[in-house]
């Protein structure tokens, strides 16, 4: 990948040039979301109707195939693109703030976070979507807690608010755009909030809007460069 300095970026540092990361940004922010809705999709075990009802639960989710398989592949796409994405944006800040900021550091490992929580969340999908459908072959109350699983791991996007609130850090220093450092604190604030409160998988519902808007706004700021 070619490099080149930004304006106002310390001499002997550089920045990348290419915008696949950017894209890759993007990537990992849209499929977040389809995850998330793909989630919301399997969610027998919050059925009022069958709750409590382990064999009901497994038989309502074994009809639940197809989201679950859609869950699987959106929540393994996004988090594969959001290393490359992670992996970016260390290098974009570390070319644009002084040597020796942590920013970078703590910005990617973020991002690096929520791709091991987006792992481990859709890491069961195909021990039991398999399973379910078979009927014989799953246990009742097992099926239950996979429906738990679903609804919560890949949830787990707390920990991408470290790496908005250091990117609007960065922006203070003025290493971005003002409003990026501005939505950078604001949502990343709230994803914090949330990661240490009993509601922590709640951040799957603000995590991947951050990332989107803000990938789609680090590319349209390269546009002509």
């Amino acid at each position: 990948m070619t490099t080149t300095l930004e304006p106002g970026t310390t001499p002997g540092t550089t920045t990348p040039t290419g915008r696949r990361w950017l894209l890759a940004g993007v990537g990992a922010g849209l499929a977040g979301v389809a995850s998330i809705a793909a989630s919301m999709g399997t969610g027998a075990v919050y059925e009022p109707d069958i709750a409590g009802d382990a064999p009901a639960i497994a038989a309502r989710l074994a009809e639940m195939t197809t989201p679950i398989l859609v869950f699987h592949v959106a929540t393994m796409v996004s988090a594969l693109l959001l290393v490359v994405f992670a992996a970016g944006l260390h290098r974009d800040m570390a070319g644009r703030l002084p040597t020796g900021s942590t920013l970078p550091t703590v910005a990617l490992s973020g991002l690096l976070l929520v791709s091991a929580a987006q792992l481990l969340g859709s890491g069961l999908t195909t021990e039991f979507v398999f399973g379910l459908a078979e009927g014989d072959q799953l246990v009742p109350e097992v099926g239950v807690f996979f429906g738990h699983w679903l609804g919560t791991i890949p949830w787990l996007w707390g920990t991408a608010g470290l790496t908005a609130v250091a990117l609007g850090m960065a922006a203070r220093a003025g290493g971005y755009a003002r409003w990026l450092g501005l939505l950078g604190y604001g949502l990343g604030a709230l994803l914090l909030l949330l990661a240490v409160s009993p509601l922590q998988y709640m951040a799957g519902m603000v995590g991947p809007v951050w990332l989107t808007v803000t990938a789609v706004g680090l590319l349209a700021s390269r546009r002509g460069r």
